[in-house]
């Protein structure tokens, strides 16, 4: 089955560059660009990756960023992460970075950031025909001024970037605060998705929605405490990204066993299943498939989900007629 699944087209929605920075890379990262860090080892580090609470992961998130220095460091993070999605069966990714973080507190350029990372996806796309973009995230607890300077920076790139998205810290910093920021990058003509009630609540889901015209809701695990909404965001066809594992990891959920997902899809939600931050959580995306299927979902229902990343995906209609004719011969050779 695990064979099975990583060979299952897919994309990915919800992932963060930055989290896909493994210990052994940043390691490599601070020796060659002369950074400090306060582990001895690779195996001291990968002691800290147990977490209490989403604050817990991001202070060892943030930390381990600052070894990220030059153009090559994104291409080649970019690039790494891309080879083990082509292993996982990912065939079109959708990819948050967080420049505010890297400007704004870590002094690098705008244009540097994202010529590595761009030029990481081309990369992707010439070895493993991998699709995609990058989704430009707002760090919801830093200063809204720096989201403005960032988006700023950003214009004159515009059309090079998919997407605006709001991630980080949740609670305390609802969406309310940031729709001038969404405003301006739908002129820009991005699209627009947010991280919503994954530890906030689920009007935090409906905020996204009605006041940032959410495209997709990013988690949206807490919707579960709202019925009302849930039909809504069914009847409307919302998209949720999922992550399995980070919910775990996290304590969004204290037992895979009762992780909403299967609930979910039998009430009609498109969700989907994605690895979030994968190097601190504990799997990349064919993983998080596996996790669902070891608390009983059946192929059908793992393909199913494939299925609605491809639809909730914003791959052209023609990319997207390509993707499910891959994911119906895969059905086809699995009997499904």
């Amino acid at each position: 089955m695990q064979q099975a699944l990583a060979t299952m087209p897919k994309c990915e929605l919800h992932l963060h560059i930055e989290g896909t920075l493994e210990p052994d890379l940043a390691f490599a990262l601070a020796e060659r660009n002369g950074v400090a860090l306060p582990w001895e080892s690779v195996d001291e580090l990968k002691t800290q990756y147990e977490f209490g609470d989403l604050q817990s992961f991001l202070d060892l998130y943030y930390a381990l960023m600052k070894t990220l220095k030059t153009k090559d460091d994104f291409k080649d993070l970019m690039v790494a992460y891309l080879t083990r999605a082509n292993a996982d069966g990912v065939k079109h990714v959708e990819v948050f970075f967080d420049p505010q973080v890297h400007v704004c507190t870590n002094g690098l350029d705008f244009n540097m950031v994202l010529d590595g990372l761009l030029e990481g996806m081309m990369i992707g796309r010439e070895r493993f025909g991998i699709t995609g973009g990058l989704i430009l995230s707002i760090v919801r607890d830093m200063d809204i001024d720096s989201a403005d300077m960032i988006l700023d920076l950003a214009q004159p790139r515009k059309d090079e970037i998919l997407g605006i998205g709001l991630d980080s810290a949740e609670v305390g910093y609802p969406p309310a605060r940031f729709v001038e920021q969404f405003a301006r990058a739908r002129r820009f003509g991005w699209h627009c998705v947010a991280h919503a009630g994954e530890e906030g609540p689920a009007a935090y889901i409906r905020d996204a929605l009605d006041l940032l015209h959410a495209e997709r809701i990013d988690h949206g695990i807490h919707i579960q405490n709202d019925h009302e909404l849930l039909e809504r965001v069914v009847r409307d066809g919302i998209p949720l990204t999922c992550c399995p594992l980070s919910n775990l990891r996290l304590q969004v959920v204290h037992d895979m066993r009762k992780h909403p997902i299967p609930e979910f899809l039998h009430e009609g939600l498109m969700c989907t299943v994605n690895s979030d931050d994968p190097a601190y959580f504990g799997g990349y995306v064919a993983a998080n498939y596996a996790a669902l299927a070891d608390i009983g979902m059946s192929m059908e229902e793992l393909a199913a989900l494939a299925g609605n990343s491809i639809d909730a995906s914003f791959a052209s209609d023609g990319r997207k007629v390509q993707l499910h004719e891959e994911l119906a011969a895969w059905r086809t050779q699995h009997g499904l």
